[in-house]
């Protein structure tokens, strides 16, 4: 069995997960300080849009951050939505009562 997919690395150097398909990358910019890791963005190109590679990211990155025993502050949208909705990774939060209260409506 072969697997064609592209896979998603940590780019240590650029601070970035990515996945290049078609020559487009798609990655999540994260900082890392001590054992604290804040993801900050997260960008798919257009042509890549609709594949679930987000997700792909987002779920390869956390693995990737249980794995080193990190903590994670979500200040990228993609991630804080992610992170929201799927309890699981909550004991990954650096703050454990971030989704505690109700998000303040602007």
């Amino acid at each position: 069995m072969t697997d064609t997919a592209p896979a998603i690395r940590d780019n240590v150097a650029a601070h970035r997960f990515e996945k290049i398909v078609d020559r487009h990358a798609a990655v999540a910019t994260y900082a890392l300080a001590g054992n604290v890791i804040t993801f900050e963005h997260t960008v798919v190109p257009e042509a890549l849009r609709g594949r679930g590679i987000a997700r792909e990211l987002v779920e390869f990155a956390l693995a990737s951050v249980r794995e080193r025993g990190l903590k994670v502050v979500p200040q990228c949208e993609v991630f804080d939505a992610w992170m929201r909705k799927h309890p699981e990774t909550h004991d990954l939060l650096q703050d454990p009562h971030r989704y505690d209260a109700p998000p303040a409506s602007e």
